[in-house]
């Protein structure tokens, strides 16, 4: 799968427009959901599941706890009634100047309701609040209309991201 570099570059006026969110936490609470900004309560059994449900591989849920505890920000939403996260989001970065958003997650059962965008604008005023403005993500090809209206745009600049890849040399 081929990923595609998308950048948010923002500004730190940007940071009183997000805080008008989509949806408000209690709106969320209302209709039986829960925002949690740890990982106390996250069945990370219950998360693979939903990142295999998405198409992400199966993961060793000992290196999923070691890449939340090295998070910067997450944030994930319970469905109370099933106790299972449906909608996960977490950040990475140097904590001054740059973050990359990773493992952008939506139970398909819970999408198109907006929870994909209340992890997305919670995380980013995460972020912004800490003054990073630099914000990074690596997306699908499919997905990135989703992330427009959300400010993400290919970089402006023009820089491609690149990614290491170890090929093995063919023995001659």
């Amino acid at each position: 799968q081929r990923n595609a570099v998308v950048l948010a570059q923002k500004q730190q006026q940007t940071l009183t427009a997000l805080t008008n969110l989509t949806i408000s936490d209690e709106a969320l609470a209302s209709r039986g959901f829960a925002l949690h900004r740890t990982i106390n309560k996250l069945d990370l059994d219950h998360l693979n599941s939903v990142f295999v449900a998405v198409g992400f591989p199966r993961r060793d849920t000992d290196k999923i706890r070691v890449a939340l505890e090295n998070s910067d920000a997450l944030l994930w939403i319970e469905y109370e009634k099933a106790e299972r996260p449906v909608a996960f989001a977490r950040a990475t970065g140097d904590g001054v100047f740059n973050a990359i958003i990773w493992d952008v997650v939506v139970d398909p059962s819970f999408q198109g309701i907006g929870l994909g965008k209340a992890v997305m604008e919670r995380l980013v005023n995460v972020l912004l609040e800490k003054g990073i403005t630099n914000i990074a993500l690596y997306s699908e090809p499919r997905v990135l209309g989703f992330y427009r209206p959300l400010g993400f745009v290919a970089d402006p600049d023009g820089i491609r991201g690149m990614v290491y890849s170890r090929k093995q040399k063919k023995k001659r």
